[in-house]
């Protein structure tokens, strides 16, 4: 049987700031390109699942010289993000079925502070997957917990340690004077333990089954982190 791993990821090209321009955006390169090329190196299967099976826009910033360090590797994630079939054919929230999939994992950028946040499916897939497998969330992916709320709106995370994307990272990334709300904020506003380390340092948390990176630089970590913990459960 194909062991897989289920990417859900943003399909939203913008994030709304609070004066209610767009900010173009979608997923961030590294986080969703380096935990790809690793799983699948360590023989799994990745399908990518988007709110109503768009294609994941990528964050055109992340592709740049200067956000991926070298001439070489921004042009190595382009390649992947334009042609790696995993991205070119997602599948929708609404059709997934969490036992088809031995993890979860969600990249970030700002996308999902626009549409996972408040996707009741996405909330639906990661309550059912943390009962008994690994999922790893990385950056601004944490924004997909925001959706996992029951009817009286008590997110199901509440009480978790996490770590994201910090209000340090963001102001220092410009954006934190414009954002409609913060990560950092949010999740702890929800009920969750957040723990930050030094900014843009990979740095991660492990609780149950969740199991969280704060910026880009934790993508490797954590897709490694996945697959040690795929390795123990197996």
């Amino acid at each position: 049987m194909a062991r897989t791993v289920l990417f859900v990821m943003t399909g939203s090209d913008h994030w709304t700031l609070k004066d209610g321009t767009r900010h173009p955006t979608g997923f961030w390169a590294e986080e969703a390109v380096a935990p790809l090329e690793i799983l699948k190196d360590a023989g799994y299967e990745v399908t990518v699942a988007t709110p109503g099976g768009v294609r994941p826009p990528v964050d055109e910033g992340s592709l740049s010289t200067e956000s991926a360090g070298s001439a070489e590797t921004a042009a190595h994630l382009r390649d992947v993000v334009e042609s790696a079939p995993e991205f070119r054919n997602p599948i929708a929230l609404s059709d997934v079925d969490v036992a088809d999939y031995d993890a979860v994992f969600v990249p970030g950028g700002h996308g999902p502070m626009e549409d996972l946040a408040v996707d009741a499916d996405a909330g639906r897939i990661l309550v059912a997957a943390t009962s008994d497998r690994p999922v790893g969330v990385v950056c601004h992916g944490p924004a997909i917990l925001l959706s996992a709320v029951d009817a009286d709106g008590k997110n199901a995370f509440a009480g978790y340690t996490v770590t994201g994307f910090t209000n340090t990272e963001e102001e220092q990334a410009g954006l934190a004077a414009k954002a409609p709300w913060l990560l950092q904020d949010r999740l702890t506003d929800a009920g969750l333990k957040v723990l930050t380390g030094d900014p843009w340092v990979s740095h991660i948390e492990t609780d149950r089954n969740l199991l969280t990176g704060q910026n880009p630089a934790s993508s490797s970590t954590l897709a490694h982190a996945l697959l040690e913990r795929l390795g123990k459960d197996s």
